[in-house]
């Protein structure tokens, strides 16, 4: 208190001075002295940005310090000493990356600064202690006074200079098909970073487009829908993320989500599509499937494995050969079997106007519409079957009317309405209806056989065999034997002359007449019409002598060429009869997955009927107490038959020679195929090379192969006019034929082989074809047809056409007879030195028959040959002589030589030309051709007759003179 008071009085005293004006002297005072401490916050914040250094200070520095400027001298004395001024601050702690510096002594001012560049990523924060020291300073230089330590806290601001990174370098997840996931997986990023905002990932997003796939800001991946294992069985995703200052992950992430089939029980490894190339053998349908069951206990599976082939021919694919051939394959007894429905031919022509399928690949199948019938002609089938018969047919007939429908009927022709015997359909149930002739006793006796059977209304092929030995008849359908249901009795029919017609598709009775299948009296002057029409398909109908009770014929007959095969034991495998279906039963899924293996498809034919067969595998599954715990669904799929190479058959051989009058008129008869050649080719295409793959240019290699296989038909027919019966034949020896199993057909268009033989039998029985002609003044030429087939047609050859010439020789010599005999007819070079004026083999003065067309030709010909070579001889011989002479000697008689060489008119020839030019022409104008050829070899006839008339050295003078003009050289055309 003294301290203030003693201050108050001083100041007061001064005051007064200054007042008065007066000049007063200040007391006596003691020396100053730094009595005050500086003055600072007692705490700082501050923020700085890592990589710079200037730091924000809140409050801002400034140290304060009551000390005012003192001056310790008088007036005008020097100095003052500045104990009030701040002279700098001090920094307390370790390492501490920071200066305190001031910026103004007198105002106490100053920063804080960084002494380098910092980095949040090491140390986010910063605390120290700061203190600020005054300038005060005493004659010891200890007065400095300092301030008490602050406490600065300093935050390092971040810059978004790090991307994200994933925690790993790739992600694995497994999800189940078919569900919906709220989370499958999540990916994690991390950013370097120190700050909140930099250092946080903000968003993730999936790189990889059109997956059904999203992930959210968490990164949760999830399925936006449900997952298909039969469509995508791993998902491969690409994954980026971003931090809150959008910069984007330096590398993506793959993410791998792999789909997981659920357990459905079913079969897994089954090819839908299998391809079956014919002739490669059994095809294995299942190689490699398994039956999946999800570990279910089970006690027992059965499978049943169908082969779907009704849309193939008859019901699956079978040899297309007649209906007779295939009896007489199949070994049935031969002899007395008659084809109703053959495929249409010049000599079974009644099946022309019925609608067939249209194609050979498969069986020839009849369609009968309900408006349609054919009468089988006369003498096809006997009137009266004679018992025991069998009545065989392809049948496919679906639910119709309640109508009749008939297969095959005999009934009278006119006057009565009686049905002799028939077969029909009617509500579901086939009928046989046998009527018995007259005999003494007029009893009872059995007429009509009723089998009711679902076959004969399914829409599918059936085979049926009927059998019939009167009292007693017997069904066999696709090979299973069916006894009649029923069986009522009739009166035998009673006697009468009228004629009966056989018909198929529909029944024969006179519009007079009552039809109630017994006997009706007509009126005079009706008119028959077909009824009871047949709707459906017929095939191979056939009536056939004797019984047919052997099960092996019958089941050969029916059996498919096709079907389903396995080598395995029969006790675990059962077949149906034509084996499109067998059942597989076991309880080891091992051991069932390794029969299911086994199970092939086989078609036996070395040309089957291309396309597609249906298969279906159904299965059935069973537990503990015989309860079907799994169900497993039928698997779908289908063999696919590809087309075969089609084979070309080729018929080859001599097609035009000449024999003598003689030889056709001799028991033997001329050989018409002498030299015949069948074979069979087949084109493939050969692959490139693998290193020419790529040049276009290129090109695939065809290459022909010959193959054997059968042939079933060959028909020799004559070009023309028809055989006349009365003296010509073609003839061939029956034996040949009974040792080969082959039949034949004359007619006089020609003659027919049938029968199922290889080629080179046909081939040999071919050769053995005679041609026979008693009356051959007439004849000059005779042009026959040949064609053979395979398959029922499927396979033909092509046309082979043999033309035969007949010599007619007027001198009878055994020199000339050796002549004509031989094919190549002409030898010129044992005729050389004959003159041209005498080479002439018809002597008007000698010949006692008017010569042919054919022989003037012939004459002629050899004649212009004969001369020729005479004269190239001499033209050799004429050119080495011309080689010793003078060069223009040699020049002038050469060009006298051509002189007479160059132009040559030979009339002869003009004939020739003229009796042939109509030999080239299309088929259908041989019958014009005919005539315009008969006319000419008219004129040609007059001509070499009158010839014989002239007589007389005059006359053969002037015809030796007309023979040298048309001889005469002509050389108006020569230019020198």
């Amino acid at each position: 208190m003294s301290q203030i008071r003693r201050h108050a009085d001083e100041g007061a005293v001064r005051a007064g001075c200054v007042t008065r004006g007066l000049s007063c002297s200040p007391p006596f005072s003691p020396p100053a002295v730094n009595k005050h401490k500086p003055w600072i916050e007692t705490t700082y914040h501050g923020i700085v940005t890592e990589n710079d250094d200037k730091v924000l200070l809140d409050p801002p520095l400034i140290a304060l310090d009551k000390d005012a400027p003192l001056r310790y001298a008088g007036e005008g004395a020097a100095g003052a000493t500045s104990s009030g001024e701040i002279c700098g601050f001090r920094i307390h702690g370790q390492n501490v990356p920071f200066e305190a510096v001031v910026l103004d002594k007198s105002t106490g001012e100053g920063v804080i600064r960084a002494k380098g560049p910092l980095d949040c990523e090491l140390q986010k924060e910063h605390t120290f202690t700061l203190q600020a020291y005054d300038c005060g300073e005493g004659p010891d230089g200890a007065n400095m006074k300092k301030s008490h330590k602050a406490t600065v806290h300093i935050q390092v601001n971040d810059i978004n200079e790090y991307a994200p990174v994933f925690k790993e370098k790739s992600y694995k997840a497994t999800v189940m098909e078919g569900k919906q996931y709220d989370s499958i997986l999540r990916v994690e990023a991390v950013d370097a970073d120190c700050s909140f905002q930099f250092s946080q990932i903000c968003s993730y997003d999936i790189v990889t487009p059109e997956v059904p796939f999203t992930v959210d800001k968490d990164g949760y991946i999830k399925n936006t829908e449900k997952l298909n294992y039969g469509k995508e069985r791993m998902y491969k995703l690409t994954v980026t993320a971003y931090d809150c200052g959008k910069n984007r992950a330096s590398e993506d992430v793959l993410v791998k989500i792999n789909v997981k089939p659920t357990c459905k029980p079913g079969w897994t490894g089954f090819n839908k599509r299998i391809e079956y190339e014919p002739g490669t053998g059994s095809l294995p349908l299942f190689p490699s499937v398994h039956l999946e069951t999800c570990d279910e206990p089970i006690t027992s599976i059965q499978a049943n494995i169908e082969l779907e082939t009704n849309h193939i021919g008859k019901g699956c694919d079978r040899d297309t050969y007649s209906e007779k051939a295939l009896h007489k394959l199949c070994g049935a007894s031969g002899g007395g079997t008659v084809e109703l429905l053959p495929a249409p031919s010049s000599a079974t022509n009644w099946t022309v106007g019925l609608p067939t399928d249209n194609g050979h690949d498969s069986d020839q199948v009849f369609e009968f519409n309900g408006t349609q019938a054919v009468k089988v002609p006369e003498g096809v089938v006997s009137t009266s079957l004679k018992e025991p018969f069998t009545v065989s047919v392809w049948m496919r007939h679906g639910p119709g009317a309640h109508d009749k429908e008939t297969v095959l009927c005999n009934s009278d022709k006119t006057g009565m309405n009686r049905h002799h015997y028939s077969l029909y359909v009617h509500n579901c149930r086939l009928i046989l209806l046998l009527r018995q002739e007259p005999t003494e006793t007029e009893n009872y006796k059995p007429a009509e056989f009723h089998w009711k059977l679902d076959q004969v209304c399914d829409k599918e092929w059936h085979h049926y065999v009927v059998n019939v030995e009167f009292p007693s008849v017997s069904l066999f359908v696709d090979g299973a034997s069916f006894e009649p249901f029923l069986v009522t009795e009739d009166y035998p029919l009673r006697p009468s002359k009228i004629d009966s017609q056989l018909t198929i598709g529909a029944c024969w009775q006179d519009d007079s007449g009552h039809d109630n299948d017994t006997e009706t009296v007509s009126a005079p002057g009706g008119s028959g019409h077909m009824a009871q029409f047949f709707r459906g398909n017929l095939a191979g109908l056939m009536i056939h002598s004797g019984k047919m009770e052997n099960k092996k014929v019958i089941d050969c007959l029916y059996t498919c060429k096709e079907g389903l095969d396995v080598q395995l034991p029969e006790e675990v495998v059962e077949f149906n009869p034509n084996q499109s279906s067998l059942s597989v039963e076991g309880d080891d899924i091992d051991a069932f997955d390794k029969v299911m293996q086994h199970i092939s498809y086989l078609n036996s034919r070395q040309f089957p009927t291309p396309g597609i067969r249906h298969l279906r595998v159904s299965t059935t599954v069973k537990c503990f107490k015989e309860e079907a715990c799994v169900t497993v669904p039928d698997a779908e799929g289908y063999v696919m038959v590809l087309q075969p190479e089609e084979p070309k058959i080729s018929l080859s051989g001599i097609d035009h020679f000449a024999r003598g009058a003689a030889e056709f008129e001799s028991p033997e008869g001329v050989t018409l195929f002498p030299e015949l050649r069948i074979v069979s080719t087949i084109t493939r295409e050969v692959e490139a090379e693998v290193e020419a793959e790529d040049d276009p240019t290129v090109q695939e290699t065809v290459v022909s192969e010959e193959i054997m296989h059968n042939l079933d038909t060959c028909e020799v027919s004559a070009l023309g006019d028809e055989l006349d019966g009365e003296h010509e034949s073609l003839e061939l020896d029956p034996a040949q034929l009974t040792q080969r199993s082959l039949e034949m057909t004359s007619s006089t268009l020609g003659l027919v082989i049938t029968g199922v033989s290889t080629m080179a039998q046909y081939e040999t029985v071919l050769h053995l074809i005679r041609y026979k002609n008693w009356h051959t003044e007439a004849l000059f030429d005779r042009k026959f047809k040949l064609v053979c087939s395979e398959l029922n047609g499927r396979y033909i050859s092509n046309d082979f056409k043999v033309e035969v010439n007949v010599i007619h020789t007027v001198n009878p010599m055994e020199h000339a007879n050796d002549a004509m005999v031989q094919p190549n007819f002409i030898n010129p070079v044992h005729h050389a030195s004959v003159d041209l004026s005498g080479h002439n083999l018809v002597n008007p003065h000698q010949a006692s028959v008017v010569p042919s067309a054919a022989t003037v030709v012939i004459v002629v010909c050899v004649s212009f040959l004969v001369f020729m070579i005479v004269l190239g001889v001499f033209r050799v011989r004429a050119t080495h002589q011309g080689v010793a002479r003078d060069q223009e000697a040699g020049k002038e008689n050469e060009m006298d030589w051509d002189d007479s060489a160059l132009t040559i008119t030979v009339n002869p020839m003009e004939t020739y030309e003229d009796q042939h030019s109509s030999e080239d022409d299309e088929e259908e104008e041989e019958e014009e051709e005919s005539e315009d050829g008969e006319e000419e070899d008219d004129i040609t006839s007059a001509e070499s007759e009158s010839s014989e008339e002239e007589e007389g050295a005059e006359e053969e003078g002037q015809q030796g003179a007309s023979r040298q003009q048309q001889l005469e050289w002509d050389d108006s055309t020569l230019t020198y």
